[in-house]
């Protein structure tokens, strides 16, 4: 492994650049750890390393990751994202206390977050989905990394329209959480949700906006007709 992760980080700065590294800060509010590498690029060098993935295991896999993280730089993260929604198939009940840890420790920033949420904490909760209660409590962290992953882990399931029920929990303990990012991160899972149970919901998003926060507002009802959007928007 340790060979993997040498090669991992010869290949980064091979492919770093202070343009790409200067460009990449404007996307992010918090200072960025970063080579300087564009992500279709991250994505090439994750898919490098796959076919010597496959004589690991699932653990050895996540403590690759887990040394990939612990580094705190930009693209190690996304190609840690990469390699452990790679064994998603191998995925335990005990993996969720690993890839908590993941979240509250080392996740920094919106896209980190989301890339791991997005695939794989959305996928083990659809193997899973037990552990629904776990992202629900989630939504009381200081940490507003943990609060953001408790609703975009859940953006895949709500375009599949699965867990309607534990997404409107979600929205509403996050309903008012005065961290935009957060706010976003829970706006973005109700228009998931919405497409597959649009009416559904607009009626929770009419329910509540009369003190919804106006970004949770604008992302949830983006994918609606302009009607309902009116309607949404109008105090």
């Amino acid at each position: 492994m340790d060979a993997i992760i040498s090669h991992i980080r010869q290949q980064l700065n091979q492919k770093s650049d202070n343009i790409s590294l200067q460009s990449m800060q404007r996307f992010f509010k918090e200072d960025l750890k970063a080579y300087g590498v564009k992500n279709p690029i991250v994505n090439e060098i994750s898919k490098e390393f796959y076919n010597q993935l496959k004589v690991l295991n699932s653990i050895e896999v996540f403590k690759l990751c887990e040394t990939l993280w612990m580094s705190g730089f930009h693209e190690e993260g996304l190609i840690a994202c990469n390699f452990s929604y790679r064994v998603h198939r191998d995925f335990l009940p005990e993996d969720f206390g690993i890839f908590e840890k993941w979240i509250d420790n080392y996740i920094s920033n919106w896209a980190t977050c989301d890339t791991f949420c997005n695939h794989t904490m959305g996928e083990f909760v659809e193997m899973y989905p037990e552990f629904l209660k776990e992202l629900k409590r989630f939504t009381a962290s200081g940490n507003r990394w943990m609060r953001r992953a408790a609703a975009v882990s859940l953006i895949v399931p709500a375009r599949k329209g699965k867990f309607l029920k534990d997404i409107f929990e979600i929205a509403s303990l996050l309903h008012s959480d005065p961290d935009d990012l957060v706010q976003k991160g829970y706006g973005w899972m109700l228009k998931a949700a919405s497409e597959a149970h649009q009416k559904e919901v607009f009626d929770y998003v009419m329910s509540k906006k009369d003190n919804m926060p106006r970004t949770a507002l604008r992302y949830a009802i983006e994918k609606m007709p302009k009607e309902l959007k009116v309607l949404a928007m109008k105090k």
